[in-house]
Formats: structure tokens, C-alpha cells, sequence
């Protein structure tokens, strides 16, 4: 690897996430869903990403599988790499709330260090951790790619939640319990959560539907 070059400068853009978040009506975050394998993680995120696409809000999800497919395809899953995994997402996330996006992440993020060094570099409160706390024997019995089956057989050694750790939230800003709630209500509890806290500003009227 070259020398680094230091004559690279910051440049400040004319139109700031604050300009944004005023021309758009509603202020960018991120939604950083956290949780095991199968806990339902991806499954809420396109499903949120959906509705906010309905109410006119402008999201994008990053999901850990397609992120590793280009952007992080040079990554493997030893503690090292995962922990770079998640510092190039906070990146990434962090130019998609200058641009004005919630963004939904899906990555199972498993080290609570990775997870708290992304909140401080979005800073701001704009980063908004959510726990899709399930119990590991559920998300085996669900196991949609097969993982769980290939771990317990052996073909795959180091796996998060079996034979690697996973470390919970302390503090998430929300907590779904998704083998107790089922999808709508994990939608309504995220929707609360950004109304109550003004990131977006619509009157829920009756539930479950918004109008400004």
C-alpha cells in the first residue's frame, strides 16, 4: 500500500442535511436493525422501507447479503472483518442521511463496540438502534437460508449466536420481539417511534394510516 497522501481537504457542500430535511419534511436517520441470523431483520427493513416509500418518504436499505455481493465482497467473517464490515456500512449510512434518506440497515452487527462506534460517528441522535430480539432455538426453527442446519452439521465453524458470540443491545432506542409481534405491529412501533420523536410529521389517523 502507497503512502498516504496529505493534501486532501474537506469540502463543505452547499445544500446541507438540514436543507434537506426542511425542502422534504421530515429529518434523515438510521433505522440499524441488530439481531441473529433469521430474527428478522431484512424482513422488516424492506417492509418499513415500503411503507415509508408509500407515504412519500425517501428510504434505501442496506442489507448485509447484497453489501457483501460489491461494496464488502473483499470481507470475510472473522472478528476483524466483520468489524470493518460494520465501519464502511456507517459510512455509507452516514452519506445517505447528508443526503436527505432513512436508511434501513440489516446486519446482524454482532459486537456492541462496531454498533457504538457507527452511533458516534452519525452523532446527532440520527442513529437509531433497533433490536430484533428473537431466541436463537426460533430463529433456527425458522432458518430461511439454511444456515442454522449447515452449522449444526459442521460445514460452517464460526457462526454468530452458536459458536460465536453475540452481543445484545443495552440500550436500544427500540426493541422488537418478532417471535411475540408479528410484522405489522413491528412496523406501527418503528412509525411511533420516528412520529414521537419528529424525524417524520404525520398524524396517524386511524392506525395505520397517514396523511400530513
Amino acid at each position: 500500500m502507497g503512502k498516504k497522501e496529505n493534501n486532501l481537504y474537506w469540502h463543505k457542500h452547499s445544500v446541507s442535511a438540514e436543507d434537506r430535511w426542511e425542502s422534504n419534511g421530515y429529518k434523515s436517520c438510521v433505522l440499524w436493525m441488530t439481531g441473529l441470523s433469521a430474527s428478522g431483520k431484512s424482513t422488516l427493513a424492506n417492509a418499513v422501507n415500503k411503507r415509508l416509500h408509500v407515504m412519500g418518504i425517501n428510504s434505501y436499505v442496506l442489507d448485509g447479503d447484497n453489501i457483501r455481493h460489491g461494496l464488502n465482497k473483499d470481507l470475510g467473517f472473522n472478528p476483524e472483518s466483520r468489524r470493518e464490515n460494520i465501519r464502511r456500512i456507517g459510512e455509507v449510512s452516514k452519506l445517505f442521511i447528508d443526503a436527505g434518506l432513512i436508511v434501513l440497515t440489516a446486519f446482524i452487527s454482532p459486537y456492541r463496540e462496531d454498533r457504538e462506534q457507527v452511533r458516534n460517528l452519525i452523532n446527532s441522535g440520527h442513529f437509531i438502534e433497533v433490536y430484533t430480539k428473537c431466541p436463537v432455538s426460533e430463529c433456527e426453527k425458522r432458518d430461511p437460508k439454511g444456515i442454522y442446519k449447515r452449522v449444526r452439521s459442521g460445514e460452517i465453524k464460526e457462526f454468530t449466536g452458536i459458536s460465536a458470540p453475540y452481543e445484545e443491545p443495552e440500550n436500544p432506542e427500540i426493541i422488537l420481539e418478532t417471535d411475540k409481534m408479528n410484522v405489522d405491529e413491528c412496523i406501527e412501533k418503528i412509525l411511533d417511534y420516528l412520529i414521537d420523536n419528529k424525524f417524520i410529521h404525520f398524524i396517524k389517523r386511524p392506525r395505520g394510516v397517514f396523511v400530513k
